[in-house]
Order: C-alpha cells, then sequence, then structure tokens
C-alpha cells in the first residue's frame, strides 16, 4: 500500500514540474519584455543579451513624458490611451455579456425549430479574420459617422464579442438541472425570476470565465483599433505601434515599458477571477 501512494506522490511531482517547466516556457517572453522596461538602451541592444545589468525608470518616465531638447517636458496623452482601452473594452465586454447571456438562456431553455442552424449562422461571423471583412465595416462606418467615436467601436466590439458569449454561456446553462427551475416556476415565479434568483446564481463561474476571454480579446485587438479609431478614441495598442520606427530605430525599453503596463489591468483581473475562471472552464467536466 505504501508503495502505490509513494508511486502516486511521485507522479504529482513529476506532474507539477512539468506543468513548472511549461509555463516557465510560455512565460519566458514576457518575463523578458518586463527586464527590458528596465533596461537602457545600450543594455537592451547588447549582444550577448544581458541577463544583469543596472535597472532604470527611464523607460517608463519616457512613455508619461516627452523631453524635448530644450528641457521641455510635454505629456505624451498615454493616459487617454489607457483610459480609453479600458472604457471601451468594459463596456463592449459588458454588452457582450447581457445580451449573449440572455440569447443564450433562450437557446438553452427555450429552443426553436432550427435551433442548431441559428447557433450555427451565429457562430460563423467569428469564422473569419477581421482583416478579411475590414473593407465593409470600414466603408459602413464611414457612411454612417461612426468612423473615430466611442460607439462605433463599442458597438462592433460587442457584436465580436457575442457569439462567443453566446455558445459559451449555452453550455453552462445546458449543463443545470432544469427541474429546479420548473419548481420555480409552479411556485409562481416567473420568467425574469427563474433566471435571475436560480439560473445566472449557478453560473457565476462561467460569466467570469467569458468576461475574462471576452476582456482579453477585447483589450488586446488591433486592427479595428488602428482603422476605426481617431485621435480622440486611440487605444494602447495603437499607441504601442505608434513608438515602432522613427529615425532612430525602435526604442525596445519604452515599448518594453509600455507593453508591460498594457499587461498589468490583464493579470490583475485574472488573478482576481482566477477561482472562478478556473471552475468555469472546467464546469460540467465533473458530475456529482
Amino acid at each position: 500500500m505504501s508503495g502505490s501512494f509513494r508511486k502516486h506522490d511521485q507522479a504529482s511531482k513529476l506532474r507539477a514540474a512539468c506543468a513548472w517547466i511549461v509555463g516557465g516556457i510560455y512565460f519566458a517572453p514576457v518575463f523578458w519584455i518586463i527586464l527590458t522596461a528596465f533596461k537602457t538602451r545600450a543594455d537592451a541592444l547588447a549582444i550577448p543579451p544581458k541577463l544583469f545589468f543596472s535597472p532604470t525608470l527611464d523607460n517608463f518616465h519616457a512613455v508619461f513624458f516627452n523631453v524635448s531638447s530644450t528641457g521641455d517636458v510635454t505629456g505624451t496623452g498615454v493616459w487617454l490611451y489607457f483610459a480609453n482601452s479600458a472604457f471601451i473594452a468594459i463596456t463592449s465586454v459588458l454588452l457582450a455579456l447581457v445580451i449573449g447571456t440572455l440569447a443564450a438562456y433562450a437557446f438553452s431553455r427555450y429552443p426553436l425549430k432550427g435551433n442548431d442552424t441559428y447557433l450555427f449562422v451565429i457562430l460563423t461571423t467569428r469564422m473569419l479574420p477581421p482583416i478579411v471583412v475590414i473593407i465593409p465595416i470600414f466603408l459602413m462606418f464611414r457612411v454612417t459617422g461612426l468612423s473615430g467615436s466611442y460607439l462605433g467601436i463599442i458597438l462592433l466590439y460587442t457584436g465580436f464579442n457575442l457569439p462567443f458569449s453566446i455558445w459559451m454561456m449555452k453550455s453552462f446553462f445546458d449543463d443545470l438541472n432544469p427541474e429546479v427551475e420548473d419548481s420555480a416556476r409552479m411556485d409562481g415565479s416567473g420568467d425574469w425570476t427563474v433566471l435571475g434568483r436560480i439560473a445566472l446564481p449557478q453560473v457565476l463561474a462561467g460569466l467570469a470565465a467569458t468576461a475574462v476571454f471576452a476582456l482579453i480579446l477585447t483589450w488586446n485587438e488591433f486592427i479595428f483599433a488602428l482603422l476605426l479609431t481617431g485621435t480622440e478614441t486611440r487605444t494602447v495598442p495603437v499607441a504601442i505601434a505608434s513608438t515602432i520606427g522613427g529615425e532612430i530605430g525602435v526604442h525596445w525599453g519604452k515599448l518594453s515599458a509600455m507593453v508591460s503596463l498594457f499587461l498589468i489591468p490583464v493579470f490583475i483581473v485574472t488573478f482576481a477571477l482566477q477561482n472562478q475562471l478556473l471552475r468555469g472552464v472546467t464546469f460540467g467536466t465533473v458530475r456529482k
């Protein structure tokens, strides 16, 4: 018996070691970006690359302030870009969650004739890469006057997040036991009461998982933000791309500093919701 326990313990340690190795491989590029953010330009371009160096905060200062040759200090507008990204991402994700959850519950509990066909049609909107549909969307935005506006990019991101939200949430609603909802209806509860007080509390983990994935997709989106936002609605990915180039080439330190700052909100949200996220992605895989 002790031998089987010892083998099980060794297998657990081996799996943990493999997990750490795989995690380290995936995190290595992010770790190098963070290191580069604290390097001087000479250290960032050093060959062979330097793992040990004297850290500096000049790159982060350069992200927020421009210093002219005369010593004048002006803002770079990066706060506006971060505010734009946060406002657009949070608003579009919330809209997609609300509309997608209602639609998913309807597809799960009140299936129509040809229900699978409708769901497939909804899914087809995400089968094509954004670059394929950018021309008609750009023309539509120009005709409707939505180009460069918050409303336009929010509606676009909401529309692109809806199929993902509907399919994700439908899978969670399908795993619930409808008998509890039927009992509540027999006691006089309406559909909205059943949804709000019985169904939704059971799929909070699914809501969190869907929100995190949708937030990451929206937060990192570049093509639509580049072509459909204006100076006042520019997001961080577009601002990061604008730092590439120039007469002196790529300023890797400043670029890495901006990317590091850009990663912080996603890290915070992911770690804050990690328990719900883990339950969400494994929901329905274990039967009690």
